[in-house]
């Protein structure tokens, strides 16, 4: 699925409605007693850094969304259904969090106190006006501190409908997010016929954040994970890694603004030709690894290239339909200074990759814990990542183009950089958010430029010389405009699902 903001998604004017819950489920959900399921240490993580932004001064939205449109036109009350239907499958989204001193406690509604309230907003003539309606609606409605935090809506015309929603991001994970417009457009067809969706159940994330967090308290600073997460972080001169590139930081000023970046790489020949080629190395998402640490080196003249690697948790296929925030990370390392040619990068980056893969099972929150060190959050992203996904096997992919789906990122402010390259049926997309300085536009796009002018003359020449570090047509450390590597003073995915890939 292509990945946007919300100022990018082609919003055009209409009536808009929007769903919320129903104020006697929001007023049953106070009565409830405890859920003895704990939060995953994700969902912790990001709540709590959400507040302690937020007692600092700065309130930053870090909800997740999608778009997509509805042909022809609709029937609410069918849609209505489909929509509770779909909510309904994942408890999730009827699961909630309450401070209890400094402790989070987990409350969660049974699927029959739970009822959807619509409302009719009213008519939007301008687009502009809507879109900036619907943003600061979001904000508000999928804040991470409060609760409900998600809302759907709809923006009605005559020849169709385009439905937006949005959800705070404890309760989704961008693959989570591809599946809601094929599951929806199925479920209100079904409302329209009068037939009911055959469907096998759907494995609770408040289940897997139970079971996830058990197994991680198990460990203790002694475990392997932590010693190898501990000499990674002393690497990275103590810190989590940002991206390696110059990005224009005061490291004494304000938690900066953000900018959005996205472009389609390349189209679906260039892209398979691409992934033809790292195929005998591990697929894609090896060589996207690769291509990224050898721009980063081209831009910064670094030795070492050094990140977290997102890597999907849906390890059993029970989790595999699921609505969650199934994302670990792993730290790799590539010496990209001792490279020849693209291919020893990619045998490099593959072995790096199945070497990490397994601490990317263990929630990186609670292994800062045991480090011991004073990881005090004052960004909502705790270090800096470039993520693959292939979408091309999630249902309905093909129709994604002509319904206008997307996912939506929202963008605020950050000093880190969060980069998505993603394979549609169009080809290679790249989208990113990062600092809105000067310095991290002009690298951030030098690097987008390297990265597509690498896949396509990879994907192009068939053979590992045209692959060459530096053949396309740079010296490494050129290209950065000071020539030093970005300093932050603050301090997820493979796997066996649709959609993603595996390294072997």
């Amino acid at each position: 699925m292509r990945m946007t903001d919300i100022e990018r998604c082609e919003i055009r004017p209409g009536r808009l409605v929007e769903w919320t819950l129903h104020p006697t489920t929001v007023t049953a959900a106070e009565a409830l007693p405890d859920d003895a399921r704990p939060p995953a240490y994700v969902q912790e993580s990001h709540i709590r850094t959400a507040r302690t932004v937020r007692e600092d001064g700065l309130f930053v939205p870090t909800w997740l969304g999608t778009a997509f449109d509805m042909p022809g036109p609709v029937d609410l009350d069918v849609l209505q259904g489909a929509l509770q239907t779909w909510m309904l499958r994942h408890e999730t989204l009827r699961s909630g969090f309450r401070w209890a001193d400094d402790e989070m406690r987990r409350f969660t509604l049974t699927a029959d106190d739970v009822a959807l309230h619509r409302e009719d907003v009213g008519e939007f003539t301008d687009a502009a006006a809507l879109t900036r309606y619907l943003r600061d609606r979001f904000d508000v409605a999928a804040d991470a501190l409060t609760w409900p935090n998600f809302l759907f809506t709809a923006v009605v015309r005559d020849d169709g409908t385009s439905v937006y929603a949005a959800f705070d991001h404890s309760n989704v994970d961008s693959y989570s997010l591809c599946r809601i417009t094929d599951e929806i457009h199925e479920l209100y067809a079904a409302g329209l016929e009068g037939r009911t969706v055959a469907a096998e159940p759907v494995a609770s994330y408040v289940d897997f954040c139970a079971s996830e967090r058990t197994d991680a308290d198990l460990i203790d600073d002694t475990h392997d994970i932590v010693a190898r997460w501990r000499e990674f972080i002393q690497r990275c001169d103590g810190k989590l890694p940002n991206f390696p590139v110059d990005l224009g930081l005061d490291p004494e000023g304000p938690l900066p603004e953000q900018k959005f970046l996205h472009e389609m790489l390349v189209d679906d020949a260039d892209a398979a030709a691409f992934e033809a080629h790292c195929r005998p190395y591990g697929g894609s998402l090896v060589g996207i690894v690769a291509a990224v640490a050898l721009a980063a080196r081209e831009i910064s003249g670094l030795e070492v290239y050094r990140t977290v690697v997102p890597f999907h948790t849906r390890i059993k296929s029970r989790w595999a339909d699921s609505v969650g925030w199934y994302v670990g990370g792993a730290p790799i390392e590539i010496p990209v200074a001792r490279t020849t040619d693209f291919d020893s990068v990619l045998r490099m980056v593959r072995a790096a990759l199945r070497e990490a893969r397994p601490l990317s099972r263990m929630p990186i929150a609670r292994v800062l814990a045991l480090l011991g060190n004073d990881f005090r959050p004052t960004s909502p992203d705790l270090y800096s990542i470039v993520s693959y996904v292939d979408s091309r096997g999630i249902a309905g992919s093909e129709r994604w183009q002509d319904l206008k789906a997307y996912g939506l990122i929202r963008v605020s402010y950050g000093d880190q950089v969060c980069a998505w390259v993603t394979r549609i049926q169009e080809g290679l997309q790249f989208a990113c958010r990062h600092p809105d300085t000067d310095q991290a536009y002009k690298n951030m796009r030098v690097c987008m430029e390297l990265l597509r002018e690498r896949v396509v003359g990879v994907g192009r020449s068939g053979a590992s010389t045209a692959g060459a570090v530096g053949a396309v047509g740079r010296v490494p450390g050129q290209m950065s405009q000071t020539g030093q590597m970005g300093q932050s003073g603050r301090s997820g995915q493979s796997g066996r699902v649709p959609g993603q890939q595996v390294v072997r």
